[in-house]
């Protein structure tokens, strides 16, 4: 599996305004931006962005996920302190 492959599964799924993943072969990082995340508990954004990773990760393709979620707002706020 590869970072395209993992995209390819989020953007199916999801309908996000921007999408930016790393992967090392083991450990999956997603910052995944959309504005439906504003109205959305944490652990709710969370859930949507793994669920459709699931099958990769029962599967032994990805052994670790980091979710970052963002509304476009928010997002633009953290791009200007990081």
């Amino acid at each position: 599996m590869d970072v395209t492959e993992i995209e390819q599964l989020l953007q199916s799924a999801l309908t996000l305004d921007e999408l930016h993943v790393t992967f090392d072969g083991s450990q999956c990082k997603v910052i995944a931006v959309a504005d439906f995340f504003d109205e959305l508990p944490r652990v709710k954004r969370q859930q949507m962005v793994y669920a459709p990773l699931m099958e990769a990760i029962n599967a032994g393709k990805i052994h670790a996920v980091t979710i970052k979620t963002f509304s476009k707002a928010q997002w633009q706020r953290d791009k200007l302190f990081n």
